[in-house]
């Protein structure tokens, strides 16, 4: 409720407002679903004969495992489908109030739809696309009247993930996009508003995740089952980036990512990735195809992550300074009963009996530690739940380092990856570049700090906001990872953003 006593029911379109959606396919679909659930009477249009009326049967059927499963009551589904109607013509769309566009994506396609919409619906009329990857200024330029025309990016399945995100276009009238967030406020999702940038929010935000893991692949760092258990068991995420991709489609995964990196004209940040494309080329999607990054077939093994072997823990270590980020060891350490004595001054570092310091990775290698022989280890979203932690050995760490850096963390319940000596390795490195384009996007005015952080919460179920997650580690660490990254791989990928190092610069004032 605001201040002015409206809700956003109040303020977006009523129930009575019959809504169009063109274009049947699975988003079409399950858009309509959504406004029909909400109260709206709902019209299918598709420029293919009979398929309004075969996406209507697929809506009722839905439906109906709704009500079998006790999820929706039979009258609700009945009423439901007595506001369903396809129609066969663009002209039986003229009294809707609200025509959200579903077709594939192609600008030309999109531009001819809403040419001739504009030319059937009233003036009144609030047009919307469902792209993904388009322009939602570009798509509305065709148009005699571009300001009532917004994007309503919605996630597939429609009907169950909640966040829209509602893209104003460069001529979007600031009431068409007020309208338009508030009926998908009003229909029970999440909107967030969105600048009309390539990738919109999660699309442009979510491509480190991809990239950063799929770079640690190339460059020989570790595997893919074992960077998707790192990402999960320690970074915190619902699903590694290369099952994910192989669940979305390797096809529309890489789509999106060279879409964007096209749009930014090859900006280095959105570089795409070879392996992926090599995938692509030979027709490995994925689960849809039975094989891409993994083998999907049935009776498949799972490849298995790497896992060390039991190593004995240390009975003592020496902390140096202040272990920053992870500060969360300590305690763990102490409960373990393993002997923790301080060393006051600069460091950050464990010291194990042999004298090999153990840090968080910090963006460089532990082979280029200039103090000698080191192991780096990994990131963690939490270090009391983590269950697995990954180490980074230097090229010349004696193998008994090594075991009683593994026997440490073993003795702190976790299991222990150990991967190649990359800079950042996998969870620093990717939640840094995370941080890092969500800064710079908020410093160009693709969307607020908290839109941010609720789309890729609700959009892509990230653990955390990565601008929260920014501020629990530090902007001053997140820029010194990427300073790092970029001594150690100057193309401009992982320059630190100047919002990021601004941000790190007023942090150190206020210390």
């Amino acid at each position: 409720m605001t201040a002015s006593g409206m809700t956003a029911h109040d303020r977006g379109l009523p129930r009575t407002s019959t809504v169009a959606v063109v274009g049947t396919g699975t988003m079409g679909q399950g858009i309509a679903q959504v406004a029909l659930a909400a109260g709206h009477p709902v019209r299918l249009y598709d420029a293919a004969p009979g398929r309004a009326a075969q996406a209507a049967e697929a809506i009722a059927a839905r439906l109906g495992r709704l009500v079998a499963k006790g999820a929706l009551a039979a009258a609700d589904r009945d009423a439901a489908l007595g506001r369903l109607a396809p129609v066969d013509r663009l002209a039986d769309l003229a009294d809707t109030e609200l025509a959200v566009e579903a077709i594939l994506e192609e600008l030309g396609a999109k531009q001819q739809l809403f040419t001739a919409l504009e030319s059937v619906v009233s003036d009144r009329c609030l047009l919307a696309t469902n792209t993904s990857s388009l322009s939602v200024t570009a798509v509305a330029g065709a148009l005699r009247r571009p300001g009532r025309l917004v994007g309503l990016h919605f996630f597939n399945p429609a009907p169950v993930l909640p966040l829209v995100e509602v893209v104003r276009g460069f001529a979007t009238d600031p009431a068409a996009a007020d309208r338009a967030y508030d009926t998908v406020a009003a229909w029970g999702k999440t909107p967030v508003r969105c600048a009309d940038t390539p990738g919109f929010i999660v699309n442009r935000i979510a491509r480190p995740f991809y990239a950063e893991a799929f770079r640690v692949y190339e460059e020989g760092g570790a595997d893919p089952a074992t960077i998707d258990a790192v990402l999960r068991e320690s970074g915190g995420f619902r699903m590694g980036p290369f099952e994910l991709t192989d669940l979305i489609g390797q096809d529309v995964n890489e789509a999106v990512t060279r879409s964007v990196w096209e749009s930014l004209f090859h900006d280095p940040k959105f570089t795409p990735s070879l392996a992926q494309r090599r995938l692509v080329e030979a027709g490995l999607y994925g689960r849809k195809t039975g094989r891409g990054w993994y083998d999907h077939t049935e009776g498949a093994p799972r490849p298995r992550p790497h896992t060390a072997e039991p190593c004995d823990a240390p009975e003592k270590l020496a902390l140096h300074g202040d272990p920053g980020p992870a500060a969360g060891l300590v305690p763990l350490i102490e409960e373990a009963g393993i002997t923790l004595t301080r060393e006051a001054g600069p460091g950050g570092f464990f010291e194990l009996p042999d004298g090999t310091r153990l840090s968080l990775t910090d963006g460089s290698a532990a082979t280029m530690d200039p103090f000698g022989p080191g192991i780096r280890f990994d990131l963690a979203l939490d270090y009391r739940t983590a269950g697995r932690i990954a180490l980074a050995p230097s090229e010349t760490a004696a193998p008994e380092a090594v075991a009683a850096a593994t026997g440490l963390f073993q003795a702190l319940g976790k299991q222990v990856s150990v991967v190649g000596d990359l800079p950042g390795m996998i969870v620093g490195r990717t939640v840094a570049m995370l941080v890092d384009f969500a800064t710079d996007a908020v410093a160009r005015g693709v969307a607020s700090a908290g839109d941010i952080d609720t789309a890729m919460r609700a959009g892509v179920n990230y653990p955390r906001g990565p601008l929260h997650w920014g501020r629990q580690l530090g902007a001053g660490w997140v820029r010194d990872v990427l300073e790092n990254l970029h001594g150690a791989c100057p193309t401009g990928r992982y320059a630190p953003s100047q919002a990021l190092v601004r941000r790190a610069a007023s942090e150190g004032k206020l210390l």
